[in-house]
């Protein structure tokens, strides 16, 4: 396995090595101790599976208090997914990495607490499965729009299909408050 850190170091890509043959292929998609030896130290409580179509784009979302790292990948199709740092106080605070996840590079993200996280359907539909480290929280639920000019994240689409709830996102700079404080 890989573990390549990203601009924002916090931020990982695990790449699984990937064993195949004439019938499939075999990988290893966790492995609490190789993780944490690569500086994955979460104790994952919850899975969740989602499928979307071509065009959509979920996020940004987080949760604060009770805020939830991340283990993202996508099991069908392919995905632009996008981590941004909203840790008051953090070197890195309002930056963002993105990774492309899909069935044919089987690479994973990691997205620590305290990020706001979203991703675009590249295929025709894409099937994402991720680990979180708390439980979904719907009153500890912080949104920001997914074209938000702070924060600048380079889409590749200008009119998503959006939910509700993600097209009346607040800036950023509006839920400063409800935003987590970096720890070093």
């Amino acid at each position: 396995m890989k573990f390549i850190k990203t601009a924002i170091p916090d931020v990982i890509i695990v790449e699984p090595d990937i064993y195949k043959d004439h019938r499939g292929f075999f990988l290893e998609s966790y492995n609490q101790k190789i993780y944490k030896e690569n500086g994955i130290n979460a104790n994952f409580v919850q899975d969740n599976y989602s499928k979307s179509e071509k065009g959509i784009l979920r996020g940004l979302h987080s949760q604060n208090p009770n805020s939830q790292a991340k283990l993202v990948r996508v099991v069908k199709g392919a995905v632009l997914d996008v981590a941004v740092d909203v840790r008051k106080g953090s070197p890195t605070f309002g930056k963002w990495v993105s990774a492309e996840l899909s069935d044919d590079n089987f690479r994973q993200l990691f997205i620590p607490q305290g990020f706001l996280h979203g991703f675009y359907v590249l295929s025709d539909t894409a099937e994402f499965e991720y680990k979180c480290d708390n439980f979904y929280s719907k009153h500890d639920e912080v949104s920001v729009r997914w074209d938000d000019p702070q924060i600048g994240i380079d889409w590749p689409v200008k009119e998503p299909i959006l939910s509700e709830k993600d097209k009346n996102a607040p800036l950023l700079k509006d839920i400063i408050d409800k935003l987590p404080k970096y720890r070093d």
